[in-house]
């Protein structure tokens, strides 16, 4: 599989696992090095000034502080962010799990990998432009994921709902559910979550 733009992730075994896959350009961060790597940035910026790129770090915090670096370096209309699924266990390779206990990109089976890299495919439509109509900032307000009270618990629990990591800000959320999800199943987990809200409400009353 032909990716129509280059590919951002954390370490050498996530670049081998998804050379695997696709046969397009694959860059490391080297972990935190490239905090200290201007190099490593610019070469970044200018892969990203033709198609934008995809970042593709590990579902955990250390992930999404790469994510946060990146992002602030770049023009935001140039970066796509993909999420792994959260799944807990231990790479092959390592002799414990990691911190928080999820495999990274290197341990997700490669069909869950092609799955998330498939719209970018060269001579596919991108998600955006797929004729489907886009989850936006006003749905997520008005089904109380942004600028209310509870909205950050409200998308804690969207974001479970999609094996998307907790803690995401409500832009990079959308921009998540818009990639991986079609609007109908965004509206089925926002009522799912509003049910269950409801029901735990009611037991609590009744105790």
């Amino acid at each position: 599989m032909v990716l129509d733009r280059p590919v951002v992730v954390e370490g050498k075994y996530d670049k081998i696992k998804l050379s695997s896959i696709i046969s397009s350009t694959v860059i490391t961060t080297e972990g935190f090095a490239i905090f200290n790597s201007r190099e490593k940035l610019a070469l970044i910026r200018r892969l990203a000034e033709k198609n934008g790129i995809i970042v593709l770090t590990d579902s955990d915090g250390a992930g999404g502080v790469i994510r946060s670096h990146i992002t602030s370096a770049l023009p935001r209309d140039k970066v796509t962010h993909l999420y792994i699924p959260r799944i807990k266990g231990k790479e092959r390779r390592k002799t414990s799990p990691s911190k928080e206990g999820m495999l990274g990109v290197e341990g997700i089976e490669a069909d869950k990998l092609r799955k998330l890299l498939a719209p970018f495919a060269v001579g596919t439509a991108q998600p955006a432009k797929a004729g489907k109509k886009p989850v936006t900032k006003a749905d997520f307000y008005a089904d109380g994921l942004s600028g209310v009270g509870g909205a950050a618990e409200m998308r804690d629990a969207l974001a479970a709902r999609f094996s998307l990591p907790p803690g995401m800000t409500p832009n990079a959320l959308l921009c998540a559910i818009n990639v991986i999800a079609t609007r109908d199943e965004y509206a089925a987990a926002v009522a799912a979550i509003k049910s269950e809200k409801k029901e735990n409400v009611k037991s609590e009353n009744q105790i």
